[in-house]
Parts: C-alpha cells; sequence; structure tokens
C-alpha cells in the first residue's frame, strides 16, 4: 500500500517531469507495427517511478538487518541505473538503441557477479551453492564454483527477458506482478522453518524478509500499471523492465527457486526464445519463423489488437503462475 501510494502522489509529478525533459519522448522503432507510430510523443523512463516506490516502501518497512534485502536493492538499483543510461542515449541521441549491447551487458554482469557471491556468502552452508530441483524434494544439485556463473545467467536472463516483453501497453507489468507475487510467497514459505519443514522445502533463513520487497514490487506495479494502461501515459523504459526482471532473477535464487521463475516466469521465457529462434532461423536459412518478434509482435503483424494480445498473455501468464506454485506441494 505504501508504495502504491507513493505512485498515486508522485506519479502524475514525474510524467509532467519526464514529458518536459523528454519533448517528442520515446523514439519508435520505424521497423515496428504501423500501430505504434501514433504513440511517438509517450515519455518513457516510468521506472523511475516504480524505483522510487519500490525503495522508499522496502526501506520503511523492512528489517534493515537483513542482508537479502539489501542485495536484492543493490541488483534492482544497479540494473535500474543501466537502464536508465540505456534510456537516456536514446533520448539524447533520438534513435531507439541506447547503449551498445556489449557495454549493456558488461555492466549488467558485473552487477550480477557481485550480487551472486554476496549471496553465496550470506547463505548457510551446504545451501549456498546448491540448486534445488523443483518436484524432487531431496535432490540438491552442488554447484560449487559455478554457482556464481549460473546465478549471473539466472539474474542476467530475467532481466532481459522481461526488457523483450516489454513492448506493449501494460503487457509486461501484469506478469511481472503476478510473478512477484508467487515469489513473495515463496519467500515467506522457504524463510519460515516451519513452513519449510512441512512442505518439504529448502529452508532458507532470513529469505521471509524478501515479502516486504515483493510487496513494495507488487504495489509499485499496481501504481505504475494505473499510468501504463492502455493508452498509456508512460513507458516503463529500460530504467524499469531491467530493474525489475533482475530482481526476480535474485530474489529466485535467494530462496533457490531459479527453475521455478523459468515456469511462473515462462511468458518472459516464450518472448526471449522467440527471439532467439528468430534471429537463429534467419542468420541459418534466411528465412524467419515469426513475422516479427517478440512473440507479440508477431501477432500484431497477424491482425490482433493489441489489448487482445495484452489480456491474453496475462492469462497464460496466471496460468504459468498456478503451475510454477504446484512446485510447492506436488513433491
Amino acid at each position: 500500500m505504501t508504495a502504491l501510494l507513493v505512485c498515486f502522489i508522485f506519479g502524475p509529478g514525474i510524467i509532467r517531469w519526464l514529458k518536459s525533459r523528454q519533448g517528442a519522448g520515446q523514439p519508435i522503432r520505424t521497423d515496428g507495427p504501423e500501430t505504434h507510430l501514433k504513440k511517438q510523443g509517450t515519455p518513457t523512463m516510468g521506472g523511475v517511478m516504480i524505483l522510487l516506490a519500490v525503495i522508499i516502501s522496502t526501506l520503511l518497512w523492512v528489517d534493515l538487518h537483513n542482508a537479502y534485502t539489501w542485495i536484492v536493492l543493490l541488483v534492482t538499483i544497479g540494473f535500474g541505473g543501466v537502464g536508465f543510461g540505456d534510456d537516456y542515449l536514446k533520448l539524447t541521441k533520438r534513435n531507439s538503441k541506447g547503449l551498445s549491447s556489449r557495454v549493456k551487458l558488461l555492466w549488467q554482469i558485473a552487477i550480477a557477479a557481485v550480487a551472486s557471491i554476496l549471496i553465496a556468502y550470506v547463505t548457510r552452508q551446504p545451501l549456498s551453492t546448491q540448486l534445488a530441483l523443483p518436484f524432487l524434494k531431496d535432490v540438491l544439485i552442488n554447484l560449487g564454483y559455478f554457482f556464481p556463473i549460473f546465478a549471473v545467467f539466472v539474474i542476467v536472463g530475467a532481466s532481459n527477458a522481461v526488457n523483450l516483453t516489454d513492448g506493449l501497453d501494460g503487457l509486461a507489468i501484469v506478469p511481472v506482478m503476478i510473478a512477484t507475487a508467487c515469489f513473495g510467497l515463496i519467500a515467506y514459505l522457504v524463510g519460515n522453518v516451519i513452513f519449510a519443514n512441512y512442505l518439504q522445502l529448502q529452508h532458507v533463513a532470513g529469505a521471509g524478509e524478501l515479502l516486504v520487497f515483493c510487496g513494495a514490487l507488487v504495489g509499485a506495479s499496481l501504481g505504475f500499471l494505473w499510468f501504463n494502461a492502455p493508452p498509456a501515459m508512460v513507458f516503463m523504459g529500460d530504467t524499469g523492465s531491467l530493474s525489475v526482471g533482475a530482481a526476480l532473477g535474485s530474489v529466485s535464487i535467494i530462496t533457490k527457486h531459479e527453475i521455478v521463475l523459468a515456469i511462473i516466469g515462462g511468458l518472459f521465457v516464450l518472448e526471449t526464445a522467440s527471439v532467439i529462434v528468430q534471429v537463429a532461423s534467419f542468420k541459418m536459412t534466411g528465412k524467419r519463423v515469426f513475422r516479427m518478434a517478440p512473440l507479440h509482435h508477431h501477432f500484431e503483424k497477424k491482425g490482433w489488437a493489441e489489448p487482445t494480445i495484452v489480456i491474453r498473455f496475462w492469462i497464460i501468464a496466471a496460468i504459468l503462475a498456478l503451475i510454477g506454485l504446484s512446485s510447492l506441494k506436488l513433491r
């Protein structure tokens, strides 16, 4: 509720400030769907609103002695900074490219690597470097020195997957909200020794406090959706999509539910897979599998109305979340 109120109170002012600074708004891709041209002039960097709400409400309500919450905040702010730089360059250079892919990726890997090492250090042995498998109660894979590499892959992958999904009004923020709510529940359960033992989950001492952070992110997402609902008054931009995706990835690592993130966040996986398949197919055969990637643009090219695509993708996200949550009991 605090995060939601922060968005409602400061949101209009942030949007006015972004409009005054950005003029023509976010550059629209000329090779994208024609319907997007009418969105010219809509300001971007709306992720600033999400970050502000999450930071204020988390610091206000969380146990400040909990190391996990500081790590997740570090990742969220760090990736938000990378996204802010990318958005800023897009606006100042008036093109849709922004930061070079290499520079953006290097910064993401650096932030994720620091967070991964900190997570391994804070988590009690021998769980710190182990990977738990969903639906199997006692199976743990010790990744050893490969754990930071795996954790970096999860955080960076989740961040960019959400970024690819953020292409239509309201499309990314609701699946983010659904996934965050699920991981708030998971964090509380694995952080409580009684519930963890009952559900045969790996108990992660201190992880329950991440419910506060996840609650803040859900509230901030709701507040942002108020202004992002079609027709959007503001776009999330890389400032928002990179930060919330990385936050989800880091929470999944701390709670030892990295594979479950791929299920609950399956919509993000599908969007990313569509880009990979499209690029690979075009380079190998010269032919495209989809009319346009990511996947939501394919359906736009087929003539689906934007609200139809968005709501159906929300339904898919909800179904995948239920499947992912079933792993808590089906063991």
